[in-house]
């Protein structure tokens, strides 16, 4: 598998969208690495915000679940 496709691949492991991780590897492949890596890493920031509306998610169950635990004892 040439780099490329490795990096396309691991982009969409990561969870990007095949148009984001085909432009990625465009960037790649022209040699325009620091521009790749901006992409990357705004890609990243994107799953940390994810992430952390996930986290907030849970809290929020978590508190539900907690007050209605009070509730049953």
């Amino acid at each position: 598998m040439k780099e490329k496709e490795k990096l396309i691949q691991g982009l969409s492991d990561a969870g990007c969208g095949a148009e984001i991780a085909a432009a990625i590897g465009e960037l790649y492949e022209k040699g325009s690495y620091p521009e790749m890596l901006h992409q990357m890493k705004k890609q990243r920031c994107m799953l940390m915000d994810q992430m952390h509306e996930c986290q907030r998610r849970v809290d929020r169950i978590d508190f539900l679940i907690r007050n209605q635990e009070k509730l049953v004892k």
